[in-house]
């Protein structure tokens, strides 16, 4: 009756680990074998315990020795057992999955690759692959501009002369961000006045991308509309300067 229930457990266990394999996919495969093999190993660990009370064999010495080897294993694999847990952390509170662009302190600006046992690989826009250990990842500030939707935001910031007509700078800004087929038209495009500074007014251009990785492109593409629209309408770009006034 034992076996048949170690067979069944396992047998239940390799079921709910491949229904969940195939209704994840942020998940490195990777982890979910090792979830698969815990299992097991849990439910074959129990029912030899199970049957060795069957049997009236005295657990006790066991148990003991069972204590003293698994202190030595913790103090040995201490890095390993942090960076396990720590990818199991990652993966209940679901701050980040393959395909999503993090920003981290340290790394910078990537994508995830791979969520593993071990380690979290980041693949930076300098195409360089980054390896964290999870441990690391667990404790860090990550800022994912993936969720909660893909989308993100744009803000391109732009400075006008004094003396500027400042609806016919943000007619422009917007009649650019209107033309821009990768742009999307919900939220709608915005153009706001941020600051009177020294030499300038500056202006902030706020426009939505459907994907993190056309945020270099686009912002290009939009430096160099702009550039191009205000020489045609005659609107200058200031440079900070300085006036000397001498008092006779």
């Amino acid at each position: 009756m034992l076996f048949s229930w170690v067979v069944g457990l396992n047998k239940v266990a390799h079921v709910c680990i491949d229904h969940f394999t195939r209704a994840s996919k942020g998940v490195g495969q990777d982890l979910l074998f090792l979830l698969h093999k815990l299992s097991v190993l849990v439910v074959v660990i129990a029912g030899a315990f199970l049957l060795l009370d069957i049997w009236h064999i005295s657990l006790t010495p066991l148990l003991a020795s069972a204590g003293v080897a698994g202190i030595a294993i913790a103090l040995a694999a201490k890095d390993t057992l942090a960076n396990f847990f720590g990818g199991i952390s990652l993966f209940l509170d679901k701050i980040y999955k393959v395909g999503d662009y993090i920003i981290i302190d340290d790394v910078g600006r990537g994508e995830v690759v791979s969520l593993g046992i071990r380690s979290t690989r980041i693949l930076t826009r300098d195409d360089v692959l980054v390896t964290v250990p999870n441990s690391i990842m667990a404790n860090s500030r990550i800022v994912n501009e993936t969720a909660p939707s893909p989308r993100y935001r744009l803000k391109i910031p732009v400075g006008v002369a004094y003396g500027t007509d400042l609806d016919k700078v943000e007619d422009i800004l917007l009649g650019i961000a209107g033309k821009s087929d990768d742009i999307l038209a919900e939220p709608a495009p915005r153009a706001r006045v941020r600051a009177l500074a020294d030499s300038s007014v500056n202006f902030e251009l706020m426009v939505w991308v459907s994907d993190p990785r056309d945020r270099g492109m686009q912002i290009h593409q939009f430096l160099k509309a702009i550039h191009r629209e205000f020489k045609n309408e005659g609107i200058g770009i200031p440079f900070p300067q300085l006036d000397v006034h001498i008092d006779k």
